[in-house]
């Protein structure tokens, strides 16, 4: 019986890999919706895999063998979104260019592992990354090879994770060198505002303060760049 799974196991591996018998039907009709935009489409390797109801939009790059799982959006923006070998984009995740505040790509290693409902942000994941369910990655953060992003947990904007490192389920990493502080910690919403996050993200200088100023600047930053999309194209429905 052993010999029987490991048998198996081989063959799903090869199966993965891209071997000759691979279903050609499958792997054409797993492209996801792709949207063109800015003048960009997306690219989807042969080998990959993209779910059916999967959205990618504009320059969006899906290296050999990554999977990305039904409900995902990938958005490059007026940037890119890179998707390393062996990546997988699970359910829902949304992973979201920008170039409002200067180029923010979001580029994902190889054998990166982004959990449901995960949201990705103009950042950089390092080579076998795990972002676990919910977990948060902000604009201009970078997360060493290996590290982890527990479940729910955060890692703010500019942020620097060390390779290996592990950020526990529902904490807040900001900073570099990187520290952690719990949701309750009394010293958060000051450590919030000092990381900028407004100017980073969307080039406001409105003070911390000031949020009536800073959310309406903020949605009107928003409401420019999304208003692109007024010319987007699809490209394989119908």
């Amino acid at each position: 019986m052993a010999q029987v799974s490991v048998n198996v196991m081989s063959e799903i591996r090869q199966h993965a890999r891209g071997r000759s018998g691979e279903n050609p039907l499958m792997i054409a009709e797993a492209q996801g919706i792709r949207i063109r935009h800015r003048g960009h489409e997306p690219q989807v390797h042969p080998t990959a895999y993209v779910a059916p109801t999967a959205t990618l939009v504009g320059d969006v790059r899906v290296r050999p063998r990554a999977r990305v799982m039904y409900g995902a959006v990938l958005d490059a923006e007026g940037s890119r979104i890179e998707v390393g070998e062996a990546a997988v984009i699970c359910e829902n995740a949304v992973l979201r260019g920008s170039a409002v505040a200067g180029d923010q790509p979001v580029l994902v290693g190889d054998h990166v592992f982004v959990g449901p409902h995960a949201t990705l942000l103009g950042c950089e994941v390092g080579r076998c990354v795990y972002v676990a369910t919910t977990a948060t990655v902000l604009q201009c953060a970078r997360l060493g090879a290996g590290s982890v992003v527990a479940v729910g947990a955060l890692v703010h904007a500019r942020t620097v994770v060390p390779d290996e490192y592990f950020v526990p389920p529902h904490t807040v990493a900001l900073d570099a060198p990187v520290r952690l502080l719990a949701p309750g910690d009394p010293g958060l919403a000051e450590a919030v505002g000092r990381v900028g996050f407004a100017q980073v993200a969307f080039g406001v200088d409105a003070e911390w303060t000031d949020r009536i100023s800073r959310y309406e600047q903020i949605a009107e930053v928003r409401v420019a760049e999304f208003g692109t999309h007024a010319d987007d194209e699809v490209l394989n429905l119908g």
